[in-house]
């Protein structure tokens, strides 16, 4: 069994000139980095990480944007036989005070030894760093060591362990950062084994890739799989895919790539946001798998993104689909590759009422379900009742997985390590069932809502809003609303107040939206206020908040 390390030390030795990633920088020209460029850049960090004293096994933290700077950093942190995690770069819609709050909660649960920014940076996150930090460095991107002719005899990563963790993943969402998730080499090399041979990847692909490498499917569909395995990757900022998409198909065209992940609103943005002029000579044939993936998946959002882009060569075939999570590396299951994506037409109402997936009968009423696919070569996926009992075919339960490839631990976190697991199966906290050998996946067993490929926790969305004057302590509820159009959820937020003149509630609805905006990764755009005792409470008190979802689609919506 491999390392990291090891793998990359052959690539050295056998394809030193093959080209191993691409960086797309906007307005700048392409830049290609060769294997050697790529390693002896990661060896110079490997160095400085040496001279700072940072030790094996310790914890660095990157935060850095997609950069070549980056590469470096992360492979060299490797070499050096320590743990890179990547934390999101700061945004101008995040107040500096609660990202350092974020940050701060990150550093007092990993304990990083060192910290790899920008300088321009550097203030930031010494803000964050309290008194008695483990960090003992923060290095800058413009001090690492030159790249050099890296010494694998005596790199510290060539001596790493099979079983050592190599990396550790990080929540996307507005908060969760304190939990980490921690992967051995073995568990990210044995789904990198199954995975790939699922994918039938082969010496033609190539990888074209926006997506933030803070998210699993960033980090290792979009990083790390083509980079380890010798695929040609080709990497652009997801700031600059936002601003223009179609700077991904004209790198597909450009760069003849095979395969891409994109969350479920990216069909819906790019679809709706791309521009024909951007499409002139576009080609888009050479597609041969786009994988929805890290949001609930939507038939109507495949739908969206064929119409538009079938002109320009995308086949049908190329729409797949996958089922993922931080905890199993990434990939559950995976579908397409071989055989469309099944379509599972059922009954809305005996889904939401009787929680079973019925075949429907009519054209009314109906939801189409996209399968995620068959678990993957070295997963095992079992739909269990809350007694953990099986439950018998396209009856919806919660989904559970075992695997060669899950996290050696959360970080740290003993407690929630042992809770998300019964009987050595990992607990997803989805719901979804089973058909034919096929996962569908119907929604999150906890409230959390999805936006953009987000993972946003009400419950911290509610604390921003009560810090606003007016708005009642404890009388504030979030929930998510899918929006058919955009292809993701929409937060709405409900809070009680006192003033009814229209004039004063707008004004704290403003005050609302801008807290919340300034204050969380959300823009925030649906407020409403209501009287008091709107809001609907649980026997002991607590926000309901799937009650006041449905009471709020009812009475407000008028659905």
């Amino acid at each position: 069994m491999s390392t990291f390390s090891h793998l990359l030390h052959q690539q050295y030795l056998h394809t030193p000139d093959r080209n191993a990633l691409t960086l797309l920088r906007a307005g700048q020209p392409d830049l290609p980095l060769t294997v050697r460029e790529l390693l002896q850049g990661s060896a110079g960090v490997a160095q400085t990480l040496a001279h700072h004293g940072i030790q094996p096994g310790e914890v660095v933290i990157l935060i850095l944007q997609h950069s070549l700077e980056h590469a470096f950093a992360y492979f060299g942190t490797i070499l050096h036989g320590a743990i890179p995690s990547i934390m999101p770069f700061l945004t101008e819609k995040l107040l500096p005070e609660r990202y350092r709050a974020d940050l701060a909660a990150l550093v007092g649960v990993t304990q990083p030894s060192a910290i790899i920014t920008y300088p321009e940076f550097e203030g930031e996150v010494r803000a964050a760093l309290g008194e008695g930090s483990s960090v003992r460095v923060v290095l800058l991107s413009t001090e690492m060591d030159p790249p050099c002719e890296p010494d694998f005899a005596s790199l510290p990563g060539l001596q790493r362990s099979p079983e050592d963790i190599v990396l550790l993943q990080h929540s996307s969402g507005t908060t969760g950062l304190q939990k980490g998730v921690a992967l051995s080499h073995r568990a990210v090399l044995n789904q990198l084994e199954s995975y790939s041979r699922r994918l039938q990847l082969n010496e033609a692909d190539v990888l074209v890739s926006w997506l933030p490498l803070y998210h699993d499917m960033g980090l290792i569909a979009g990083f790390l799989m083509p980079l380890l395995l010798g695929i040609p990757l080709v990497l652009m900022s997801p700031f600059d895919w936002v601003r223009n998409p179609a700077r991904l198909m004209q790198a597909v065209s450009k760069y003849r790539g095979t395969l891409s992940w994109l969350p479920n609103f990216a069909y819906n943005f790019c679809a709706q946001k791309t521009r024909d002029r951007d499409l002139e000579g576009v080609d888009l044939s050479s597609w041969r798998a786009i994988s929805n993936c890290s949001e609930p998946m939507r038939y109507e959002s495949h739908q969206a993104f064929l119409a538009r882009f079938a002109p320009y060569g995308l086949r049908p075939e190329a729409l797949c689909t996958c089922y993922a999570m931080a905890e199993n590396v990434f990939a559950v299951t995976q579908g397409g590759i071989t055989e469309p994506v099944t379509v599972d037409v059922i009954d809305r109402e005996a889904m939401q009422v009787e929680r079973v997936a019925r075949p429907a009968f009519t054209d009314e009423a109906v939801i189409h379900m996209l399968s995620a696919g068959r678990p993957i070569e070295n997963v095992e996926v079992r739909v269990v009742d809350e007694h953990g009992h099986d439950v018998p075919e396209r009856k919806i339960g919660e989904v559970c997985l075992r695997s060669n490839s899950m996290l050696t631990e959360y970080y740290h976190r003993p407690d929630a390590t042992a809770k998300a697991f019964r009987s050595g199966w990992y607990l997803t906290g989805d719901y979804g069932y089973l058909a034919a050998g096929e996962l569908y996946v119907t929604g999150r067993k906890k409230d959390l809502i999805i936006v953009g490929g987000k993972n946003i926790h009400p419950q911290d969305l509610e604390e921003l809003a009560m810090t606003v004057p007016g708005v009642h302590a404890g009388r504030v509820v979030v929930f998510g609303i899918f929006n058919d159009e955009q292809g993701t959820e929409e937060v709405y937020l409900v809070a009680e107040v006192d003033p009814e003149d229209p004039a004063a509630r707008e004004q704290i609805a403003d005050q609302i939206r801008q807290t919340i905006t300034r204050g969380s990764a959300v823009a925030l755009r649906h407020v409403h206020l209501v009287n008091k005792h709107w809001l609907v409470k649980t026997s002991s008190g607590k926000t309901a908040r799937g009650a006041n979802r449905e009471k709020y689609i009812k009475e407000v919506l008028g659905q």
